[in-house]
């Protein structure tokens, strides 16, 4: 199922800045503006990543959210993105985390832009045009 483009994915990155009382102002605002207009979404390796690193008293702001943010799914279908996502972006000389192709192919595959704070984002849609 294709979601609309309205919904944005929210990589870990720009969780990170967003959660943080110091995190990078323009990103916070982002962030906050998509859960207010309900258009927040994440995916499943994104949640991995946020509660890999999170700290315990971290955890209930992150149960919280999970009960409010939009989970776009990592089908089957996504995962095949992830793995020519891959296979595209090596053949071209270059290798990103596979964490970061699995979150790019989820918004590929659902038609969302991504929020995000790190430099492979935008690096793989260079490689993808």
């Amino acid at each position: 199922m294709i979601v609309s483009r309205s919904f944005v994915l929210i990589d870990t990155s720009a969780w990170v800045e967003a959660l943080r009382v110091r995190g990078d102002p323009k990103i916070r605002a982002e962030v906050h503006a998509l859960i207010e207009d309900d258009r927040a979404a994440w995916c499943h390796m994104v949640r991995l990543e946020l509660w890999a690193g999170a700290h315990t008293k971290e955890i209930p702001r992150l149960e919280e959210l999970r009960r409010s943010i939009r989970d776009l799914e990592t089908s089957e279908s996504v995962w095949n993105g992830a793995y020519e996502l891959a296979r595209l972006t090596r053949a071209k000389g270059f290798t990103f985390p596979a964490a970061d192709l699995l979150i790019a192919a989820c918004a590929r595959f659902h038609g969302a832009e991504v929020v995000h704070k790190d430099r492979h984002f935008e690096q793989i849609k260079e490689l993808e045009a």
